[in-house]
C-alpha cells in the first residue's frame, strides 16, 4: 500500500511506545505532590494520576459561619494539587517523546 512502509514495523513501534507510556503511568502514579493553601490550613495530597490520596484541614477553621472560606481553600488546594500532578506526568512524558510539547495531550487528556 505505502511503498517503504514496513507495517510490521510500524505496529512494533507503536506496541513499544504504549507499553513505555503504560510503565511511565505507573511511575507517575507512584509519585506525589503534596500542598498547602491557607498557610496551611487546607492540606492534600495527590499522585501523578491526579487522584487525590488525602485532604487535611486544620479544625480551627471550621466555621459553619465560614463555610464559603473552607470551600474556597478546598478549591485551591485541588488545583494547586491538580497543577503540580500534571508537571509531574508532563516531565515523565516528555523524557521519552523527545521533548515534544505535551501540553496538547495533557489537556486532551483533562476533557
Amino acid at each position: 500500500m505505502f511503498k517503504g512502509l514496513d507495517m510490521n514495523e510500524l505496529m512494533k513501534k507503536a506496541k513499544e511506545l504504549q507499553n513505555t507510556l503504560s510503565e511511565k503511568k505507573k511511575e507517575a502514579a507512584q509519585k506525589t505532590v503534596e500542598v498547602s493553601v491557607g498557610g496551611g490550613m487546607v492540606r492534600m495530597k495527590m499522585n501523578g494520576n491526579f487522584e487525590t490520596l488525602s485532604v487535611s484541614i486544620d479544625p480551627e477553621i471550621v466555621d459553619k459561619n465560614e463555610i464559603e472560606i473552607l470551600e474556597d481553600l478546598i478549591r485551591a488546594a485541588c488545583n494547586e494539587a491538580i497543577r503540580q500532578a500534571k508537571e509531574i506526568t508532563t516531565s515523565e512524558l516528555s523524557d521519552i517523546m523527545g521533548g515534544m510539547n505535551l501540553s496538547d495531550l495533557t489537556n486532551l487528556a483533562n476533557k
